[in-house]
């Protein structure tokens, strides 16, 4: 790797450092922004706001970056990396549905029980097995494409 090029999951752990940089400056200067006349505050909120403006600088940049390498590095059939973090998304959307339909067609999370033989008994109006099976196939979508995100992350350069 030459010096100075970062690959695209180098960028990815330092946008969340940066991140994380950025909301503990945030609380310290939160903590110090004011203080009881005739005591010195723990730390000097200006210096610190001042600090979290540069952290800031350098989070948008890394964004602009990363959004910049991921709409231009392909992954074969998975199109860009933006289509593929596109198509994840939408995939554990559709997995958290299917499988709240499941759990609900098989009575999870049913409030009261049925007491007496003379009451309604409750029915799925959704194929419970089916459901499933369908909840497990899209887990494994998208296991497989997040290892194939992650190893493009690892193997594509971050653009300038």
């Amino acid at each position: 790797m030459e010096v100075g090029r970062l690959k695209l999951a180098e960028a990815l752990a330092e946008r969340s450092d940066a991140a994380r940089r950025v909301e503990q400056l945030r609380s310290r200067v939160v903590g110090s922004a004011r203080f009881q006349e005739g005591e010195t505050p723990a730390e000097d909120a200006a210096v610190l706001l001042a600090e979290a403006g540069r952290v800031l600088d350098t989070l948008e940049s890394l964004i602009r970056r990363i959004n910049r390498t991921n709409a231009a590095v392909t992954m074969g059939q998975d199109g860009t990396v933006t289509d593929a973090l596109a198509r994840r998304d939408v995939l554990r959307l559709r997995h958290a549905v299917i499988t709240s339909a499941a759990e609900a067609a098989a009575g999870r999370d049913q409030r009261a029980v049925r007491q007496l033989r003379s009451e309604l008994t409750m029915l799925s109006a959704l194929p419970v097995a089916e459901l499933r099976s369908q909840a497990d196939a899209l887990a494994r979508e998208i296991r497989e494409l997040d290892l194939r995100i992650q190893r493009t992350n690892w193997e594509a350069d971050l653009l300038d």
